[in-house]
Parts: C-alpha cells; structure tokens; sequence
C-alpha cells in the first residue's frame, strides 16, 4: 500500500478518524455496537471508539492479508486515549531483511515478555491510561533485540483491538522527545498536522526494550539489568510451546497465532515470577546475615 510512496519525509500518515469514510481501507472485526466513529469534544476532533473485547473487537490494515504495507520508517505512532481497568491489544506484522515475516503482539493482558523465533508477546503494563497518548513503538529495536539477529525492515501489516479511543496513526523517521519519561537523547517533534492541540493534556510515550526493561518489572526489587532481561525473555520462551493451560489461538493476517493466555495461565506465569523474587530475595537475606559483623560463626555456616 505504500511500499512505492514516497516515505523520505518526516512521518507518514496511516490513519486518520477525519473524512467521510476512515476505514474503507480496514479491515473492521466487530459490531456497530463495539467499533464506531464519533466527535470527541475534548480533542475537538472526530475519534475512532473501539469498545468490549481486545480477542473480538479489532480493526485490521490492510484489510486483505495477501496485501501489505511496505512501511520502512523507524518508530510507529498511535494516536490513542486509553481507559482506566479495560484491556487494549495492537499486533503488528513485521518483515526483516532476510525477508522472514514475525508479529510483535503488544498487549496489556500479557504479564511477562515471552518470544518464539517468530512471535512475541510484549506486555504493556506501563502504558499510560486516562490521557491521549502518542504510543510511539521503536520498530528497529524491538526487531534486533527480541529476534537475535534480524534486522528491521519493513512494517507490513496493523491491528488495533479494544479498548482505546483513535484518532491518528502514523510513522516517525526520527524519535520524538518521550515527554513521559526523562530524555536527555537528540529527538524530534511530533509533526503539526499530527499534533493534539495544546489545551488538551497528553502525552508522548517512547516503547522500546531499553523502557519496558526499566518500568515496573523489577527482579528481586531493582531493575533488570542486559543479562536479566534475557533471563526474562527466555523464561517466557518455554511456556508458550507446551502446557494444556496455556496460550490460545487467534487469527491474525490471515494465520493461526498464539494469543494472550487465559486466566489460569497467566496465574501460573504470575506464581512463577513471584516465586522468582523470593527466591532472589532469600538469597540476598542470606548474604546480607552471612557479611554481617554481628553474625557468629560465619565460617561455619558456609
């Protein structure tokens, strides 16, 4: 759809909520009753509702599979208001150099990062909630990071399921300044035709390993360090192959994928984290008494 556009410039403009018919190109799965377009007074501008459940209720670009994007820019804006207590899920098709296609699944159901050579599922626990965000998703990164070794090259294919108010997506050339977070790093603004107007509170939140990593997950009370996050990768790894309880199926660009655990699955991921950090905290217990000055008969205790 753009692969033969011409994408040199600043961004490039996906979707719009704006004009007579905005999701003629999509692919729409779901209800009247679930996803509809409507005039939201705070942006003062027409908004994309998509409402109930993140598995059922989705839109999908392009809407048929056998076409695809052919988008090359770095980082991937949505435009997006996200409501307190209620899931939100986007699954986005990508294609490396060596012309191998794999999806990153970004969704606020998963509780731990889990990857396959082709698959990841990438919690979203940290995304900004009761307030219009530019959910700004580094393409590049997550590609080399989670899939060892590939390269980014190009974003072929786009869903956003409920529950989120849209009303703009589009591509960056260069990272925009992370205004949910400290940056200290060169960074470039959001383009004034995508931009919110200024009255209305928002934000513009950077995704990528290096701040999923530095969130709320903690290993034994501290951030993971380069070597943890692998250890945290590869832990979700195992699980999404085996287990009765575990992943269910959905259909996404036309293909059977493993999709967000059910209930009893991800109480079984959340006691094995649990377990993890005690296991960790015992450890350091145990050091912190045995380095104690107070503590006798140390060398008996090794």
């Amino acid at each position: 759809m753009f692969k033969n556009e011409y994408q040199g410039g600043a961004f490039v403009e996906i979707f719009s909520a704006q004009g007579k018919n905005p999701g003629a190109k999509w692919k729409i799965l779901g209800s009247p009753s679930v996803i509809w377009k409507e005039f939201d007074k705070e942006v003062k501008s027409f908004v994309f509702v998509l409402e109930g459940s993140s598995q059922t209720n989705k839109i999908q670009l392009p809407k048929e599979n056998k076409q695809i994007l052919g988008l090359i820019q770095r980082f991937l804006v949505l435009q997006i208001y996200i409501p307190l207590g209620q899931d939100f899920s986007t699954e986005l098709l990508i294609t490396d150099l060596r012309n191998i296609k794999r999806r990153l699944y970004f969704s606020t159901v998963h509780k731990e990062l889990s990857s396959t050579p082709l698959h990841a599922k990438i919690p979203l626990f940290m995304i900004k909630r009761k307030i219009w965000c530019n959910l700004c998703i580094d393409l590049v990164a997550f590609t080399s990071e989670i899939f060892k070794g590939a390269v980014f090259q190009s974003l072929d294919g786009i869903i956003v399921s409920a529950n989120c108010k849209l009303r703009k997506i589009f591509t960056l050339k260069c990272k925009p300044q992370d205004t949910a977070d400290k940056d200290d790093e060169p960074t470039d603004i959001i383009p004034r035709s995508c931009q919110l107007t200024t009255d209305v509170p928002q934000v513009t939140q950077l995704l990528n390993m290096t701040k999923l990593c530095q969130t709320e997950i903690k290993f034994g009370g501290h951030p993971l360090s380069s070597a943890e996050s692998d250890q945290f990768i590869n832990r979700g790894t195992g699980s999404m192959r085996s287990g009765k309880n575990q992943d269910v199926c959905h259909i996404a660009f036309g293909s059977k994928v493993l999709g967000p655990p059910p209930l009893s699955g991800r109480r079984n991921n959340m006691r094995m984290f649990s377990e993890a950090i005690l296991q960790e905290i015992t450890e350091m217990n145990i050091k912190q008494q045995l380095s104690s000055p107070l503590c006798p008969n140390r060398e008996q205790r090794h």
